[in-house]
């Protein structure tokens, strides 16, 4: 169920041979997003349950979900850019179906993430999840 975009980010990290290089994909990816406006940084778009300053401003429009995000933290930036990749552009009735475990899995990233930043993503996906169910 995983979008073109996502695809693509996993066939990028297929020819990443180690996991630094991945790292610094990542990283690399979350630079490359827009700036998220300091406008949407408020209270009720901040993720709680993560290490450093998160926030996400998730939007519904014509029935197609899409969030923005940002982060303090370069590499949770580039966390939000992989979680942008998965979900934005679905239907949002598709939202809360995505296996994100399991397309991140593809990717490594469990196995390489300190359990801080794992319990930052999963804030992160609980948080998109509650939204496109409400929105649904």
């Amino acid at each position: 169920m995983a979008t073109p975009a996502f695809e693509e980010i996993v066939e990028d990290f297929e020819f990443l041979e180690d996991w630094e290089d991945r790292y610094r994909h990542v990283i690399e990816q979350g630079k490359a997003m827009a700036p998220m406006d300091d406008a949407l940084k408020v209270p009720a778009t901040k993720v709680h349950g993560c290490a450093s300053q998160v926030w996400l401003h998730p939007s519904v429009e014509g029935g197609t979900f899409h969030f923005d995000g940002d982060s303090d933290a370069l590499i949770v930036r580039g966390l939000i850019a992989v979680l942008r990749s998965l979900y934005n552009g679905l239907p949002v009735q598709e939202v809360p179906q995505v296996d994100a475990g399991g397309e991140l899995a593809r990717l490594g990233l469990n196995d390489h993430l300190s359990a801080q930043r794992s319990n930052g993503l999963r804030a992160m996906i609980d948080r998109i999840r509650e939204v496109a169910i409400e929105a649904a």
